[in-house]
């Protein structure tokens, strides 16, 4: 593991947002992981500098932008449910979950009431955990191909993203990014090589984001890194 999660320092937000910026070429965006963090450590990493955060529930996602600054790029990260899309879209900039062209269709469909475009990113399984999400790339083909995805409007697909297994072996970790990027690249030269903003490639979390910068990736999400370990039993 690149970072110790137990330490204590971990309170000190701008001081562990530092460290981890000086990580972090120019080129690569940091999406600050605020999930179950309170409105108070989001607004230490905002005092710091901090604009792009990570969230993985809509209802919490929107609590914390009625409450924050609104020049806060908000990212959403997690399995979005479709009868929560509505409460996101009128500020979210990015949802980097897409797994399936039923969730696709349902974000457009509520983006075109409103006269929006959607910027999403298409999520792809990678991992050898059965709890992740995601298409496999013929899955995604398929769907890129098909009459209903030639229909859609108010989305913008923008890269790609998704997240390695959770395991110490670096060898395995580096296959699995290499995978994604692989299927960027595929659908980049096949699918959209005349859209300038198909450029993201989103991979890495606090464990792993050294070698996903090194194998491609244009976003790295980092959450406990920053902010510390999250009580998931609250």
């Amino acid at each position: 593991m690149y970072f110790c999660k137990n330490k204590n320092q971990m309170s000190n937000i701008a001081g562990n947002l530092q460290e981890i910026l000086e990580l972090i070429p120019d080129n690569v965006k940091l999406i600050a992981v605020s999930k179950l963090k309170p409105v108070e450590d989001i607004q230490q990493a905002y005092l710091a500098g901090q604009r792009c955060f990570g969230e993985n529930k809509a209802l919490e996602m929107k609590s914390k932008y009625e409450t924050l600054p609104k020049d806060i790029e908000w990212h959403f990260i997690g399995h979005l449910q479709s009868n929560k899309i509505k409460y996101i879209l009128p500020f979210v900039h990015l949802i980097h979950s897409v797994d399936s062209l039923k969730l696709l269709k349902e974000i457009n469909r509520q983006a075109a009431k409103h006269n929006q475009i959607i910027n999403c990113l298409l999520q792809f399984y990678i991992a050898t955990e059965d709890t992740k999400f995601g298409f496999s790339l013929e899955e995604a083909v398929d769907m890129l191909e098909d009459n209903d995805f030639k229909k859609i409007k108010n989305i913008r697909l923008c890269g790609v993203m998704g997240m390695a297994t959770y395991t110490n072996d670096k060898d395995l970790i580096r296959k699995e990014f290499q995978t994604l990027y692989s299927y960027f690249n595929h659908l980049k030269s096949t699918y959209f090589q005349h859209e300038a903003l198909f450029t993201e490639v989103s991979m890495g979390m606090t464990d792993d984001f050294p070698l996903a910068m090194e194998e491609g990736s244009t976003m790295v999400r980092i959450g406990s890194a920053i902010f510390g370990q999250r009580n998931y039993n609250l």
